[in-house]
């Protein structure tokens, strides 16, 4: 099983306190929420990637 894992540095858009996603993209593009780090506030997290590539992210917040 061939992971591409990924750190993916950005900040939170609730507390605007950076934070460090950790991102498997051999799972394809995908959506799920994750809790902030700090302020554990729920992030809607985007991401495309092909082929275990990592084309892009977004974060959002998911209230």
């Amino acid at each position: 099983m061939n992971h591409c894992l990924t750190e993916y540095a950005t900040h939170c858009p609730f507390c605007a306190e950076p934070i460090t996603l950790l991102i498997d993209s051999s799972a394809g593009s995908q959506q799920y929420i994750e809790d902030c780090q700090v302020c554990c506030r729920p992030l809607q997290i985007s991401l495309r990637a092909e082929q275990g590539e990592l084309e892009s992210v977004e974060v959002d917040n998911a209230s």
